[in-house]
């Protein structure tokens, strides 16, 4: 079992889906969540006593607007007044597809804002904080899509692209920051394919419609082109493998951009 107890973790959109999953992965081993992301009063309210309620000591909401570099100065300095981040999970992230030639400028600008700039500077804030304590873990929800490309696209790919990159940079430059025994820092990026969120539900429910409203054929079919295993991943498993990333004894595993995606990649 992972002990986070004594830590701190910034997880950017995680009021919902895969950063809602992390945050609660994180808050059961004992750390205390600096939760982010778009909502109401009431549904902050309420996710912050759920985390609580999962183990973490304490839990409290950070504003913060991805698309603005000064807000995202003030995000990462309350976190630092707070105690600073021990661990940060880049979640957070926009998409909206159309043909290259179609793609507006301002969608262009503002995916690889939300995607990718704020990402490094969030950890241009943090990293420094976690080598001098000896240990610090981040973890940027990248995609199959910083791997492989799929139409209409570009900027999510783009941006996915370069955060598997910023990654792998940052991971090298912080590589021999601590010890073994205190789990060093390190920075890697999880992948996954097809996820149950809210996100997908839209699509899932077009095509289990068309197969008389059966919920498993229409996730085969909308998996069939890209996701050999034919299943979807549920947030909870992204949230497993964040929480293994953030043990000492995953000190070595750095620069990495992991998959879970039922073989997608592997095609």
């Amino acid at each position: 079992m992972t002990d986070l107890t004594g830590k701190t973790a910034l997880v950017t959109g995680s009021v919902q889906g895969i950063g809602l999953a992390i945050a609660e992965a994180l808050a059961g081993a004992g750390a205390r969540i600096a939760v982010h992301g778009l909502a109401g009063d009431a549904q902050i309210e309420e996710v912050c006593h759920h985390l609580r309620d999962k183990g973490a000591p304490q839990a409290e909401f950070f504003h913060g607007d991805l698309r603005d570099p000064d807000r995202i100065d003030e995000l990462t300095q309350a976190v630092a007044a707070w105690g600073g981040a021990d661990i940060l999970v880049n979640n957070a992230g926009i998409q909206k597809t159309a043909p290259l030639a179609e793609m507006p400028r301002e969608t262009w600008d503002t995916i690889l804002a939300v995607n990718l700039s704020a990402a490094f500077q969030t950890m241009q804030a943090a990293l420094p904080g976690m080598a001098r304590r000896g240990y610090g873990r981040v973890i940027n929800i990248a995609s199959v899509h910083g791997l492989v490309a799929s139409r209409d696209k570009a900027p999510y790919v783009a941006a996915k692209f370069g955060l598997v990159g910023l990654s792998r940079v940052a991971a090298l430059e912080y590589a021999a920051s601590g010890d073994k025994a205190k789990g060093g820092v390190t920075v890697n990026c999880i992948c996954p394919g097809w996820t149950e969120t809210a996100i997908i539900e839209p699509q899932i429910e077009a095509r289990a419609a068309a197969h008389g409203g059966d919920r498993d054929l229409g996730i085969a079919e909308l998996l069939a082109e890209k996701q050999p295993s034919l299943r979807t991943s549920d947030p909870e498993e992204i949230g497993a493998l964040a929480l293994w990333l953030c043990a000492p004894i995953a000190h070595n595993v750095t620069g990495t951009a992991i998959p879970i995606d039922g073989g997608w990649t592997a095609q």
